[in-house]
């Protein structure tokens, strides 16, 4: 491809941020989650690259199938568990692991053959009122699973945080409590942490932890740095200088003329916009470098460009690298410059994008 923007995703820095969850998890077996095609950094390669997961997290059976079929041969949970009876085939070829939330789910395993009886994650509702059972409702709802030939022994718990990524939040100490009470009376392999709670709470590193976001290089921390956890960036998006201009004090740069020049200025027009996966949203001031040097967006992002202000290096010219986000520029930076979350950046990159692997798949 000849057009600069591109993505670069370093799978040493995946692989040793997987190390990282084995710091703070030494006694929790792994399950990576990969869902969104692995956050945005491509599902097959992130995978490849984590062969020493103990599992994979994905959302839905298309994605399983894709682990599947790049010859992963570990443990897959659909976190979302089935959404139709015709799934139910798939599960079991697959040799999937469920999450069961809802007693349809319930009334599908009734139906399922008991020659290959599929593994079953117990959802419980711990209070975010997403997916879960009641903690009333667990107890029967597992006796009726324990039932059924279609489900093999060894039923799981899990259960999901709200506001983890929240330090001081009571909320979290309140879903744990929650469902610690209900699974206590079980001998059974439970799973609650993510990754802020991995990280800001290892006494919830039970059986199971489910790194997502932190296995990507970001914090999932408000207010915290991935750095401050040893985590390292997997995903650069850069691109390249394609114009310089010397503009006037006054003079409008980009759609809706909303931004003015305050002086006489330098200009530069990057090869990267909201076509590519950059927030539309995000406002002047946004950081970017250019020749590694901090400069800022101006204007609005428009479809396949944007501009930079170059006073901060005013030797730029045509060509020269510059940066988005990733190594040495963090994506939650730009994603508080856009009012959004680095989840939905990094899941938004554009597929048109050229993907460059760095380092070695295992």
């Amino acid at each position: 491809m000849t057009r600069p923007a591109r993505v670069i995703i370093d799978l040493d820095a995946l692989r040793h941020n997987l190390s990282r969850v084995r710091h703070y998890a030494p006694n929790s077996k792994i399950m990576a989650i990969v869902k969104a095609d692995a956050y945005g950094h491509g599902i097959a390669r992130v995978a490849g690259a984590l062969a020493h997961a103990d599992a994979f997290g994905v959302a839905c059976l298309e994605e399983a199938r894709q682990l599947r079929a790049a010859g992963i041969r570990k443990r897959i949970l659909l976190l979302e568990g089935p959404y139709t009876a015709e799934e139910m085939d798939d599960i079991r070829h697959f040799h999937l692991d469920m999450v069961v939330h809802h007693r349809f789910q319930v009334d599908l395993l009734e139906n399922a053959d008991s020659n290959a009886p599929v593994h079953v994650w117990l959802k419980v509702d711990s209070g975010m009122h997403r997916l879960g059972f009641a903690p009333s409702e667990v107890g029967n709802v597992r006796e009726r699973l324990r039932q059924l030939g279609g489900v093999a022994a060894g039923i799981r718990f899990i259960t999901h945080l709200a506001c983890a990524n929240e330090q001081d939040n009571a909320m979290t100490r309140q879903q744990a409590d929650i469902f610690f009470d209900v699974t206590r009376p079980y001998q059974a392999e439970k799973s609650l942490a993510n990754s802020a709670a991995l990280l800001a709470r290892r006494e919830y590193c039970l059986d199971w932890v489910r790194p997502g976001l932190m296995l990507y290089g970001v914090s999932p921390i408000d207010g915290q740095t991935a750095a401050g956890f040893g985590l390292e960036p997997v995903m650069s998006l850069e691109s390249a200088l394609i114009s310089v201009k010397h503009l006037k004090r006054g003079d409008p740069v980009g759609y809706g003329a909303s931004w003015r020049c305050p002086e006489d200025m330098p200009v530069g027009v990057v090869a990267a916009g909201y076509g590519d996966g950059y927030p539309r949203h995000a406002k002047t001031g946004t950081p970017i470098l250019v020749k590694g040097k901090p400069c800022v967006l101006i204007g609005n992002p428009s479809m396949d460009m944007m501009t930079v202000d170059l006073r901060a290096c005013p030797e730029a010219r045509i060509g020269d690298h510059v940066l988005l986000w990733g190594r040495r520029l963090p994506v939650e930076a730009t994603a508080l410059h856009a009012d959004t979350v680095p989840y939905e950046l990094l899941c938004g990159v554009h597929k048109r994008l050229e993907f460059v692997e760095h380092g070695r798949q295992n």
